[in-house]
């Protein structure tokens, strides 16, 4: 791994703003000190008061980097990209710097937030919606997200099945933003069979020791399989 200055990453095993900022570290080779900041136990930990003022709107992941504290995903991982230029995640192509970012915030903007933990919690508040209605609710979202998400990949490879990336030869920002939500619409039964390009660019970018290191199931703060449900 390359020395990193001290990079300390409150994160949480589940989070799918936390995994795209792992995956970005990983593919980086960048070693951080991982903090893990429990988003159901305790109350969630997110929201004492100690995180709060590191993190105002008590939310992972937060990164500090020679002292100065980074909130926000894609800001995170734009910042490790002109901080620490090697192994760039962004396009060197202005229209294909655009495009990866098109494609990271049709995912982190518009299709995440709306499954993630405090939305699913406020629709139960404010409706009383089950466990079901809340997957249900859920999988809405991603599904019609991961629709236009395939549509944009696709006009980048002719052959969707022999796709390897979301954009060029290389992975970026974008590919940092996708394996965490396709592992979410597998949580919350998904049919990937559905979109072969992202798919194909899926099993790809699996092969990849540092992208598998980034996973949710690999962390340590993750629980055992048999704790999941509640987790």
């Amino acid at each position: 791994m390359t020395a990193s200055d001290d990079i300390i990453l409150y994160t949480y095993w589940r989070s799918s703003a936390s995994y795209r900022v792992r995956l970005a570290l990983g593919l980086k080779k960048l070693s951080y000190i991982a903090r893990p900041v429990h988003l159901i136990h305790e109350g969630g930990q997110h929201t004492h008061a100690d995180y709060v003022a590191l993190n105002p709107q008590a939310l992972v992941p937060t990164l500090i980097h020679q002292g100065q504290v980074l909130t926000q995903s894609l800001a995170i991982i734009e910042y490790l990209d002109e901080v620490f230029p090697h192994t760039p995640l962004l396009p060197r192509s202005p229209l294909a710097r655009a495009q990866a970012r098109a494609i990271a915030m049709a995912i982190a903007c518009d299709t995440a937030p709306l499954q993630n933990l405090r939305v699913l919690n406020h629709i139960e508040t404010l409706f009383g919606a089950d466990a079901d209605e809340k997957s249900l609710w859920a999988k809405h979202w991603i599904e019609l997200g991961l629709d236009a998400v395939e549509a944009l990949i696709k006009k980048h490879h002719p052959d969707p099945e022999a796709a390897r990336f979301c954009i060029g030869d290389e992975p970026t920002l974008a590919d940092c933003c996708l394996l965490p939500q396709i592992y979410n619409a597998e949580r919350f039964g998904c049919d990937l069979g559905t979109w072969p390009t992202i798919r194909a660019i899926c099993i790809n970018l699996g092969h990849n020791e540092d992208i598998r290191n980034a996973q949710p199931d690999n962390q340590p703060d993750a629980p055992n399989k048999a704790d999941l449900i509640s987790s």
